[in-house]
């Protein structure tokens, strides 16, 4: 569903991303992890159109992304921290992004409903706590079941409840055969969703591969073993692509 060949970026002397190349298919819950600088936004911001890198291309449906913009409606999007007009209310943010996307008739509201957020809809974006506008972007995101989800820290600042409701959600969505890349510095909070690890480091691809293969490598369980141990021994293992 998403190829990436050779993507290259550099902010000057700066290497983000070095000669990247993934292969992301549908129904797979994959995870990027790697250090602060390690090129995750980058690659994001890539796929989303919002960096353009100097060397190698990023295709979707065989489609590639800097001929035509319009596979961003194919992209529900929550970013870390969201930010929106602080005098709008929340239904007048949500209205106003429908507005933005007249490609879309049919909306799913199930983490309105869930989260609450439709009960508090009148309430101004300069008036919510952190974790609220966390909710009203991961809303946003689903709205519009979309084929490709892109959740950057998704459950940072969300309330227990409303982690395992979001959660629950993604496990629905690739149930339907969705595509779903995250990331989390916490990554107790992606048990039991990731089927596979992304791992950059100083803009370099350190290993892909499914989980059940990095647990069989390492012999761990728990994601932050199994990672730790990778890093730590530098176990051989061959990176997949697509």
């Amino acid at each position: 569903m998403i190829q990436i060949n050779n993507l290259t970026k550099s902010y000057n002397r700066f290497k983000a991303l070095d000669d990247i190349n993934l292969g992301f298919d549908r129904g797979r819950a994959i995870s990027l992890l790697g250090p602060n600088g390690s090129g995750k936004t980058t690659l994001i911001k890539s796929i989303l159109g919002l960096v353009i890198p100097e060397k190698g291309t990023i295709k979707i449906d065989c489609n590639p992304v800097s001929s035509d913009c319009s596979y961003r409606s194919m992209i529900g999007y929550m970013p870390q921290i969201g930010r929106y007009p602080d005098n709008m209310t929340i239904e007048q943010v949500i209205n106003m992004v429908k507005e933005l996307r007249k490609d879309c008739t049919k909306y799913d509201d199930e983490l309105i409903i869930g989260l609450g957020i439709d009960k508090i809809g009148n309430k101004t974006m300069r008036n919510l706590s952190g974790g609220t506008r966390q909710k009203v972007s991961a809303c946003l995101a689903f709205l519009f079941s979309p084929e490709i989800l892109i959740l950057d820290e998704p459950t940072a600042g969300l309330d227990p409840v409303s982690s395992e409701l979001l959660k629950e959600k993604i496990i629905s969505e690739l149930s339907k055969g969705k595509l779903v890349l995250m990331t989390s510095h916490v990554l107790s909070d992606l048990e039991g969703l990731t089927s596979h690890i992304v791992y950059l480091q100083d803009g370099k691809l350190m290993f892909y591969r499914s989980v059940e293969e990095l647990q069989d490598v390492t012999g761990e369980t728990k994601l932050n073993k199994v990672v730790a141990r990778m890093m730590q021994y530098d176990l051989p293992i061959k990176n997949c692509v697509s």
